[in-house]
């Protein structure tokens, strides 16, 4: 079955708006702080949102990176796709799975993932610090470029779906979709912190959207797939 039959931007979409409060924990922090940074003052609602939107710009540019590399270390979906479809949807369908276990507090397996990107991160990492306190754009989309290596199971997790497109375009574009849906609680963040976090400690929410995430995992496994034939 052609991957874009069960794959879907909208799908994508939707991971990264019931992830948005793993998000919240991973990125949270930084984004608020870059409104913090700001002396308050005339023009202050406009430098904030042009802050947090260039952060974000930059977040979600790595994304498109990452999984373009992915893409290309999966020997293009289009050609390798009988080879490696099966295998690729395991490994995708397992990690939203794993996404969705973390998030309702289940089982914390996923941070074993997490742990693959440590070595990048740990060079990256020094390098943000340098970029702090933000004073303007130009530094908040750097951060937000850097951030977006930040070791993340959701975003690994929606990485694996993104390897199941059929071109390196189709699979960066799925992580912009994604990172789109992590956008509205990423501004929230730097706006209303306190309701976000607020929503982000609701355990019925939490509950809620993770459950999502595992069916979206268990639909995307191969077995799923072939019993639905």
């Amino acid at each position: 079955m052609s991957p874009e039959l069960y794959l879907s931007y909208p799908s994508a979409l939707l991971i990264g708006l019931l992830g948005s409060t793993h998000c919240l924990g991973m990125c949270g922090g930084i984004s608020a702080s870059l409104s913090m940074a700001l002396p308050v003052g005339s023009g202050f609602r406009f430098r904030q949102s042009l802050m947090l939107l260039a952060f974000n710009v930059g977040r979600i540019a790595s994304y498109a990176v990452i999984a373009a590399g992915v893409a290309l270390l999966s020997t293009s979906a289009a050609n390798q796709w009988a080879e490696l479809g099966g295998l690729l949807r395991t490994i995708a369908g397992l990690l939203l799975i794993l996404m969705g276990l973390s998030m309702a507090q289940w089982w914390q397996g996923i941070r074993y993932v997490e742990r693959i990107g440590a070595p990048v991160w740990a060079k990256l990492s020094p390098l943000t610090r340098r970029l702090l306190p933000v004073r303007h754009p130009g530094q908040a989309l750097a951060l937000g470029v850097l951030w977006g290596w930040l070791p993340c199971g959701l975003i690994y997790s929606t990485l694996g779906w993104a390897a199941l497109q059929p071109t390196v375009g189709s699979a960066a574009l799925t992580m912009v979709f994604f990172g789109l849906g992590t956008l509205p609680s990423m501004l929230a963040t730097g706006y209303a912190a306190g309701w976000i976090r607020g929503l982000q400690g609701n355990q019925l929410f939490r509950k809620g959207t993770a459950v999502m995430l595992i069916v979206f995992g268990l639909w995307t496994l191969p077995l799923t797939a072939f019993m639905s034939h």
